[in-house]
Formats: structure tokens, sequence, C-alpha cells
């Protein structure tokens, strides 16, 4: 296993990346993709794979392979944990192996309801509504659905509850639920939230989207 193949290049490729959230790729000498991954700091996270010592036997052979990289910035975190998901399923990149089987990683369902909620959601779609994903992990599942929640206000609390609800729960105290429950947004104005948050999730251009970019 030679590191010659790819830390020197790697260190040559990070005189050019900044330090902003985003999603990077490593491609072979065909050209064909290697691995797609996510970083809150581009720099910082691709940094760690040119200290060959600390690198497990899998990523040394990847780095190995690696003979170009590819950067993508974006507005935030949520930006780049759904690109990042996009990519992997167009590109199927062998060392993104344990994303083969999309059974066994999570999804993000908006339910298919009066006032539709949020949920994480694995295996079967046996649960009627749009599905998202699949994520790299339950992480990043919840912190995507938490910039969810803090943007659109969707609730994702269970049907029971919902309907049992006589004043707003924390979620609403703290700015990441409408209250829908109690009637402190009207069914139009929440579905709107709901359209807004799938177009957002689908990587479609909304006003939302030029919003969020410009206070980013």
């Amino acid at each position: 296993m030679n590191e010659k193949k790819g830390v020197p290049l790697l260190k040559e490729k990070l005189k050019l990346v900044s330090e902003r959230p985003g999603v990077y790729r490593m491609l072979n000498a065909d050209g064909v993709v290697l691995y797609v991954g996510k970083a809150k700091n581009l720099k910082k996270r691709l940094t760690n794979y040119t200290h060959w010592d600390k690198l497990s036997t899998r990523i040394r052979q990847m780095v190995s392979e690696v003979a170009d990289l590819m950067t993508i910035e974006t507005a935030g975190e949520t930006e780049a944990f759904l690109l990042e998901n996009h990519l992997i399923k167009e590109f199927h990149p062998y060392y993104n192996i344990l994303l083969k089987d999309d059974k066994s990683f999570p999804y993000i369902v908006l339910t298919k309801e009066a006032y539709p909620r949020l949920v994480k959601y694995r295996g079967r779609r046996t649960l009627k509504g749009d599905y998202f994903g699949p994520f790299t992990s339950g992480l990043a599942v919840a912190q995507t659905m938490k910039e969810l929640q803090k943007i659109f206000g969707l609730r994702s609390c269970t049907n029971s509850a919902f309907l049992n609800r006589t004043r707003p729960c924390l979620l609403y105290q703290i700015k990441r639920c409408a209250g829908p429950c109690v009637g402190l947004i009207s069914q139009e104005d929440y579905m709107t939230c709901v359209q807004e948050a799938k177009a957002f999730m689908r990587g479609e251009k909304t006003d939302v989207q030029a919003r969020l970019t410009a206070e980013m």
C-alpha cells in the first residue's frame, strides 16, 4: 500500500480548499468516484486524510488510490448532508460501502396527513409520505431534522400527543415547531411550510434558500 499515490496530491489540493461546509469526492486515476463525504470544515476534514499513521487500513487503501479531489461548498451543514446523500446515490462509491443497503440506513419522512410530521424512519417503506435519504447515520438525520424544524416549524410529535395537547410543547417554546396542535398556525399556512420543506429537501431553488444563504 503506497501512500505516495494519494497523500501528496491531497496536500497539494488542500492549498485551494476553504474552511467552509461542503462535500468532497475522491476519484481514482480512471475518474471513478471512490468516496463521497461531507464536512463542517472542508480543509480540516480533508487534512485528516494526510495523516497516514492515524488512518485505518481501509482508509489507507482508499487514499493510496486517490488521483483527484473535487469539493463543493455549501451554505451550511444541512445542505452538505443532502448533497452528500444525493451524490452517494448517483455514484455508488466503493468506499461508501455501508450505504449499499438502503434498508439499513435511516430516512427522513414527511408523512401524508392533515398536518404532516417529520419522522426518522428505517426499513421497508410502509409509512405513507415523502422519503428523503438515505442518510449516513442517525446523527445526520437528527441534525437535519433539527434544522428543518427551526426553519419550517414542522411537528415531529406522535399523532396521539398531537391530538391531546391543550397547550404548546417545549419545541414550540424553543421555536422548533409552529404549534399546529393548538391552532397557533392555520392548516393552510402549515401546508405552505410543508411544501417549502419538500422543495428545500429536493434541492430546488426557493425563496427560503435564498434568504438562508444571505443570512449565512
